[in-house]
């Protein structure tokens, strides 16, 4: 068998920088990245037969853990029946009726092939239905790498984005604004100035790509208010948070808080696809028929609504709405991160963690940050020497400080007092 080091000098060899996505590079931590070769319920193995207990979950879909098997049988199934046809399928108007049984702020849903596709989309509708230009993004949250949302986290107020990645003109990022994550006093003040050219405020309700920071309801409550007194569009990228923190998304958490919240528009990932390439974006019916083929703005893809995704993500959505399903795997994360917690406290480090439905973070921190400020000024030192302790005691956390972590329902609670376990050793080591 190869090694994963040789692997990775194969890799490199054709691949840019031997990973097809940025992080799998191990670049944040240092070392060698690993090559998994196949993963079963909480488990992945890697090139060379070692096992590790997973807590990316192909960041985020695997809820249920790898080859559930009745997702395998509804993909198989799917499989024989035929890949893709360039027609519709039953399956999709099942997939859109089921995510739309769980999300009460809309009426119709586009199904579509990435994450980044539905962000990117959601934007056009929202310019489209509006007329306006001017979008509002906050420092920290990741909406795709479609060309508008790759914007510098800017400083003051309002700052307008410069590209932070080589192929995007200036003039393509001019419209987006960045502020800071729960700041109230910044959106009042770029809607006090530019309310009336506003097309949408888009935001991560619970930010997975600055580790794990939660939108505060007075802010979600506040931009809720001004996109309703400016006539702009409040876009939701649930990409990471749908179906994976509360089986009504992160949504149905600020509807509980915030009496009759709805965003004007949602936009999903991950889970609803099961861990295939599917996403969506869904709306009201009156801001969705002004997508194409009924309206002017214009939305397309080859394999959306793909029939084998659709059977993966249609079973992976009947099954964790199952009764008690959110309430065991968000009491077994807890476990795990006041566990996780307790063992640095006993070892003398300064740490919090968060959690939510399946979903968590932690920082070398004696607070939860509130901004991506806050979590920059967090040495990444020791993460990376914790997380390399742990990898060499079979754990696989996400290879960066900045990348939330996930428990599937096939994690036991022998799994998760193994990694506390491991997490004491590793502690203790940093201590």
């Amino acid at each position: 068998m190869p090694t994963n080091q040789a692997l990775f000098e194969r890799a490199q060899r054709v691949i840019p920088g031997g990973v097809n996505s940025p992080v799998r590079a191990f670049r944040a931590v240092g070392g060698t990245p690993r090559f998994i070769a196949r993963a079963q319920g909480a488990y992945m193995w890697d090139a060379e037969g070692t096992q590790y207990i997973d807590y990316i979950g192909s960041w985020g879909p695997m809820i249920l853990g790898h080859g559930h098997p009745e997702v395998l049988e509804a993909v198989q199934k799917a499989a024989v029946d035929g890949f893709s046809f360039g027609a519709p399928t039953e399956r999709e108007v099942e997939l859109a009726e089921a995510i739309l049984s769980h999300v009460p702020s809309a009426e119709q849903v586009r199904l579509v092939s990435s994450g980044t596709e539905a962000g990117m989309s959601a934007i056009r509708l929202a310019r489209g239905a509006t007329g306006r230009s001017k979008i509002i993004k906050f420092e920290g949250c990741y909406h795709g790498h479609a060309d508008a949302l790759l914007v510098k986290a800017g400083s003051g107020l309002a700052t307008f984005g410069h590209p932070t990645s080589a192929g995007v003109p200036p003039e393509v990022v001019q419209h987006t604004m960045v502020l800071e994550y729960n700041n109230v006093e910044q959106i009042e003040q770029a809607f006090a100035t530019q309310g009336g050219e506003i097309a949408c405020v888009m935001i991560e309700p619970i930010a997975g790509n600055m580790n794990f920071v939660r939108a505060s309801v007075p802010f979600i409550r506040r931009i809720r208010e001004l996109c309703d007194q400016h006539g702009a569009l409040f876009v939701f990228d649930e990409v990471m948070s749908g179906f994976r923190v509360a089986l009504g998304s992160a949504q149905s958490l600020y509807a509980q808080a915030i009496p009759g919240f709805r965003p004007d528009i949602s936009v999903f990932g991950k889970v609803i696809g099961g861990g295939m390439p599917l996403a969506a974006f869904a709306s009201t019916r009156a801001i969705m028929e002004k997508l194409a083929p009924l309206g002017p703005v214009y939305q397309a893809g080859t394999l959306s609504g793909n029939p084998v995704a659709t059977a993966c993500g249609l079973t992976t959505l009947k099954l964790i709405s199952q009764p008690g399903f959110f309430e065991a795997l968000g009491q077994r994360t807890q476990t795990l991160v006041s566990g996780l917690t307790q063992a640095a406290t006993e070892a003398g480090l300064s740490f919090c963690g968060d959690s939510q439905g399946g979903m968590f973070g932690f920082f070398f921190a004696p607070e939860l940050p509130q901004h991506y400020q806050a979590v920059m000024a967090k040495g990444t030192d020791t993460f990376n020497r914790f997380f390399h302790l742990m990898l060499e005691q079979g754990v696989y956390l996400a290879p960066a400080m900045y990348e939330a972590g996930f428990v599937s329902a096939a994690h036991s609670e022998a799994d998760i007092q193994r990694t506390i376990e491991a997490a004491q050793v590793a502690f203790k080591a940093l201590g």
